[in-house]
């Protein structure tokens, strides 16, 4: 039974795996904390425009966090490329590649 639910587990993990959507979007990259002061902490994240709604996507990973300086205390159009994923209604991408669009 144990090697059931060990060969369903991986199963699952895989079938995620080959669901996730990754994305590319492009708007407003700023800081969560000194842009938008809705944070106690840094935290990158790109607002884009769909229509009259502004999506607000926060920007996980190594790939994010070192393009934080590029957008703490400023604002910059950006092109970001990763998996989204969404939790209590929140929105982020575990971000593969981002870049200033210029």
């Amino acid at each position: 039974m144990k090697k059931l639910s060990l060969a369903l587990a991986i199963a699952a993990a895989f079938t995620a795996t080959a669901f996730a959507k990754e994305v590319t979007v492009s708007g407003e990259g700023k800081c969560l904390k000194c842009a938008l002061k809705k944070s106690d902490k840094c935290q990158n994240v790109v607002e884009v425009k769909k229509g009259d709604k502004t999506v607000l996507y926060t920007l996980t990973g190594d790939v994010s966090q070192k393009f934080h300086g590029e957008l703490c205390q400023k604002t910059k159009t950006v092109e970001v490329t990763g998996e989204v994923s969404e939790k209590d209604g929140q929105k982020s991408i575990a971000v593969a590649k981002i870049s200033e669009k210029k």
